[in-house]
């Protein structure tokens, strides 16, 4: 049955288009991908991202089944810091990729993505067995929102003072909300400066509003999901069942920044350095269209007759407009300026050409 987040009821009340995403109805847009997403670029945008699951790991050993479980190395940086990461089945392919706030060394709270939620946790029940530790799915518990954009930062300092401001990215601290104590963020998706909010159910509808009233003078928008995907699509951040899943790697994936391989230990990590040392036989790029159409997941890369990919997203880029997306691509064809075919449904080819990512920014 698809849920609903605490704020349904206020998407229809603002005009959201709503759509059932990961098993959620959630708010697709409000006033128009291409207009949200430029507000964002430009200003500032709320997201409601409280399908998002939470996983709860606490204990003497906590951080040592966080390590063996995740690729990136999250027991050894200080309290207070977050750190993106995959999560690898055995055989090197990506359960998931999440996000993990280390708030003491006996205590990691985990953000996945929400269509794996029940994956993820299961994965983790099995693998932290013979670690000292407790692992507990919170993801009922809370509502989540990301505030995201060049004013999120004056926004955020009305609600939670002038230190917000000076976090850097990827940190996290406890502040109190409405006397309610909450999880805030350094984090996004979509480039941007920005925040994420953890927080009870019972605060979220009050705090949604009030950033929207308080922040009238700095341009906020609610943002629904459209503009989050062409968002993060212009900084090819991935998403899970389009650019990575369980046939990838993150090093094909183009996230071997998130792969510890000097870990004693984590799960696929034989694996994924018999592929390092083997070299890649493909890899994740972005690239824009030089000719018509828009790419699309599945569409076939060529170069001659000569098949060299396949398309994982593709949209038009409010802030470039042209169509773009992500790929992956034999070797051969994944540097900057590199240039192949698209094959649109049979019909004609497109020509594009591989960029370095953000497109937004360097197109």
């Amino acid at each position: 049955m698809t849920r609903k987040t605490v704020l349904f009821d206020e998407h229809k009340r603002l005009g959201a288009k709503i759509v059932d995403f990961a098993g959620f109805f959630m708010p697709v847009s409000y006033k128009g991908i291409n207009k949200e997403h430029v507000n964002v670029r430009t200003r500032v945008g709320i997201f409601d991202v409280s399908h998002m699951g939470e996983l709860v790991i606490t204990g003497p050993q906590a951080g040592e089944a966080v390590d063996h479980i995740l690729t990136n190395a999250v027991a050894r940086v200080k309290p207070g810091r977050a750190v993106y990461s995959p999560v690898c089945y055995p055989e090197g392919g990506i359960v998931d990729d999440m996000i993990a706030y280390k708030v003491a060394d006996d205590n990691y709270f985990i953000c996945v993505n929400a269509s794996n939620t029940d994956k993820d946790y299961a994965y983790f029940k099995e693998h932290v067995k013979g670690f000292d530790c407790e692992l507990t799915n919170r993801s009922a518990e809370f509502s989540q929102l990301a505030i995201q954009g060049p004013n999120a930062q004056a926004l955020m300092a009305r609600f939670f003072g002038e230190d917000t401001v000076a976090m850097r990215p990827f940190r996290h601290k406890g502040v109190t909300l409405y006397g309610k104590d909450v999880l805030l963020a350094t984090t996004g998706y979509t480039g941007e400066q920005g925040y994420e909010v953890y927080m009870p159910n019972d605060v979220v509808l009050r705090f949604f509003r009030e950033l929207l009233e308080k922040g009238e003078d700095l341009g906020v928008m609610p943002i629904g999901l459209g503009a989050r995907d062409t968002l993060r699509m212009e900084m090819k951040y991935c998403l899970y069942g389009n650019d990575i899943d369980e046939n990838t790697t993150p090093l094909e994936a183009d996230l071997a920044w998130t792969v510890k391989l000097d870990k004693p230990d984590f799960i696929g990590k034989d694996v994924l350095v018999q592929q390092q040392q083997q070299g890649l036989k493909r890899k994740l790029v972005a690239f824009v269209l030089e000719g018509k159409g828009i790419p699309r997941h599945g569409y076939k890369c060529l170069v001659g007759d000569r098949e060299v990919g396949v398309v994982t997203s593709g949209a038009m880029s409010p802030m470039v407009k042209k169509a773009f997306g992500l790929g992956y691509l034999t070797m051969e064809f994944t540097e900057p300026g590199s240039e192949f075919d698209i094959d649109v449904k049979g019909l004609f080819r497109t020509r594009a050409r591989v960029v370095k990512p953000p497109i937004h920014k360097n197109v």
